[in-house]
């Protein structure tokens, strides 16, 4: 889309914004998306992200030093993105663009339209001579011209070395974004999206798929979404956003765009690439998609990818959307209404080549995949907003892409399991367990995968080392409490995500309560002297008679070390199947097994006093 058609349907989208009623539910399509109402079609326009800025600026080599640097800068704007007419530099020399606090830096060698030059950073085209830099966020950019030795300025200046920019593109402020937006007609009641990192507890999964996708950053002007589908270097977006060659020469994409905390409104930069190679579209009036690839993949492929689920969406399914709605940090559509609520999900199966949910979208959406909670796959690429909002089923675009993409999962849908040593584990408020996460791969080959934890209780974490792994490896779990953690029993469930696969196990975690071992169904008290032991209960032992979980706590007396065992008769030995052995006098414990005869051994590793011990059993 060149610059002026892009104007000229910004100007249309905000008049129309202007004028239109609140929204109704859409009618049915009867056959391509140009048969929607007007407000079934907003999202159907790239999200007005900026504008562009005449310039005037020379860099040229300095007298002395080996660096010279301009900015460029406008107050409130939330990137600028530079463009060189001329970059002229000795061999050796380069340029940066960066922010004035070096978060983000693009290097340039020379102009990359003009000759063989080192790699340097990404790039974009916009219609005139020159190019244009990757964005920096924020409202200044630094352009620094670095020499690698002395320089002859006033030669080099005669020669006509040195750099000159004549225009740059800036993002709206946040005033002129809500300005040039000022009604939403794709959040169907009240806007449910969250920021992806929101769910990366509760919704591992769904929070790892998210990953793949992007922010799309056209003409230096416009927003829409796109991500990474199957195994080798493939995008996906709506063709509205990409209508040619020139519309992928003009884009760049930015992976990682993220708030770091929960409503933090804190995104790192991310990884930004420019375009590659323009592959296969379909137009806005019949499927609205556009293939393509980036010109740095390697930089793109730690955010994993998508597949496709080529098959008919099912009403009433749930689904999930991921995308860069309002030009924003990346947010994930859940819940259709509240928190908790409603699940998103298939509302109208088939209209023409789309499918309606009232997931909620918005301006910048354009190009989100749709996908299917029961496999984590692709269902739809959403397109058109109006409550319902549409996106065309994928199985249409699948069956024009499938000789293009690489859709199947790494190993031929290879598989894993997964599993904890020890299962269970128990702390004092303030304190840490550990367990070995062993993985092995079940079918096909090795495969990636991520590690996640739910079912915290309040004041606890739980951290991996590492935190992705080859299935055949190991990582090492730690949960941490505080001394606010309640005491109780807690199920902890762990995740693996893989390309195409989740698989969960579960870690029992016993938190003392504080101020002793009170709340369980048996309680025992004795007295140790450093270094002696005693066995509970009264010495002998207990008999289960199912499989279930054991669950014990140990209050010593303060400045002792005491330690507690769980032990069970193997028909010819008492053999030890769970421990807590801190460095303190308080423990708990948890283990599940099978049905048998049991006994607690309490030991005291340093000093003298009287202990009370509870337990649950099966």
């Amino acid at each position: 889309m060149s610059p002026s058609r892009w104007r000229a349907a910004a100007t249309a989208l905000i008049a129309a914004l202007a004028v239109v009623a609140p929204a109704t539910p859409a009618p049915a399509l009867a056959q391509a998306p140009a048969a929607a109402p007007l407000h079934a079609q907003l999202d159907s326009r790239v999200s007005p992200a900026g504008e562009e800025v005449l310039a005037d600026l020379s860099l040229p080599y300095g007298a002395a030093g080996r660096s010279w640097s301009t900015r460029v800068t406008r107050p409130g704007s939330r990137y600028v993105k530079v463009h060189f007419a001329a970059l002229t530099l000795v061999p050796g020399d380069y340029v940066t663009v960066a922010s004035p606090d070096g978060r983000e830096t693009h290097t340039y060698y020379g102009d990359p339209t003009r000759g063989r030059y080192p790699t340097g950073s990404g790039y974009t085209l916009h219609g005139v001579p020159g190019f244009a830099a990757l964005s920096v966020d924020g409202d200044t950019a630094v352009v620094t011209l670095h020499a690698s030795g002395p320089r002859d300025a006033v030669r080099l200046a005669r020669q006509g070395f040195g750099v000159r920019i004549d225009r740059y593109f800036r993002g709206y402020t946040t005033q002129e974004a809500a300005a040039l937006t000022p009604r939403t007609f794709s959040v169907c009641g009240t806007d449910a999206r969250r920021d992806v990192v929101c769910y990366k507890d509760s919704n591992p999964t769904e929070y790892a798929r998210s990953r793949a996708v992007a922010r799309q950053l056209l003409n230096g002007l416009g927003y829409c979404t796109a991500w990474r589908v199957g195994n080798t270097n493939r995008m996906l977006t709506n063709h509205h956003c990409m209508e040619s060659a020139a519309d992928l020469s003009a884009s760049e994409f930015q992976f990682d765009y993220d708030c770091a905390t929960c409503g933090g409104d804190n995104p790192g930069a991310g990884t930004k690439v420019g375009g590659g190679q323009f592959l296969k579209t379909s137009a806005l009036e019949a499927l609205d998609y556009t293939l393509f690839s980036v010109a740095d993949f390697a930089a793109i492929q730690q955010f994993g990818t998508l597949y496709l689920d080529p098959r008919p969406p099912v009403a009433g399914e749930r689904i999930y959307i991921p995308g860069h709605g309002d030009t924003l940090p990346k947010r994930l559509s859940l819940y259709e209404d509240t928190q908790g609520g409603a699940a998103c999900k298939i509302d109208v199966v088939s209209s023409g080549v789309n499918t309606g949910y009232r997931c909620d979208t918005s301006g910048g959406n354009s190009g989100s995949p749709l996908i299917a909670a029961s496999s984590h796959k692709v269902i739809a690429l959403h397109h058109l907003g109006g409550c319902p909002n549409w996106g065309t089923r994928i199985t249409e675009v699948y069956n024009e892409i499938s000789g293009m993409i690489d859709n199947t999962p790494p190993n031929g849908g290879g598989d894993f399991a997964i599993s904890l040593t020890p299962t269970s584990g128990g702390v004092t408020p303030g304190g840490s367990t550990t367990s070995t996460i062993s993985t092995a791969v079940t079918r096909g080959g090795p495969q990636q995968m991520q590690f996640a934890a739910t079912g915290l209780p309040a004041g606890a974490a739980a951290t991996f080392a590492p935190p992705t792994v080859q299935s055949g490896g190991t990582s090492v779990m730690t949960i941490s409490t505080s001394a606010q953690t309640p005491g109780g029993m807690y199920t902890i469930t762990v995740t693996a995500t893989g390309p195409a696969t989740t698989h969960t196990v579960a870690f029992a975690l016993s938190v003392a309560v504080a101020g002793g071992c009170s709340g369980y169904e048996t309680t025992k008290s004795g007295t140790l002297a450093s270094g002696a032991e005693q066995y509970q209960p009264d010495g002998g032992y207990l008999q289960t008679t199912v499989t279930g979980p054991h669950q014990a706590c140990l209050d010593g007396p303060a400045g002792a070390d005491f330690d507690l065992y769980l032990q069970r008769w193997n028909g010819s030995t008492w053999a030890t199947v769970a421990q807590s052995a801190g460095s303190g006098a308080d423990e708990t414990l948890t283990y599940t097994g099978a049905a048998g005869y049991y006994r607690y051994r309490v030991h005291s590793y340093s000093g003298t006093g009287p202990y009370t011990l509870g337990y649950n059993a099966p």
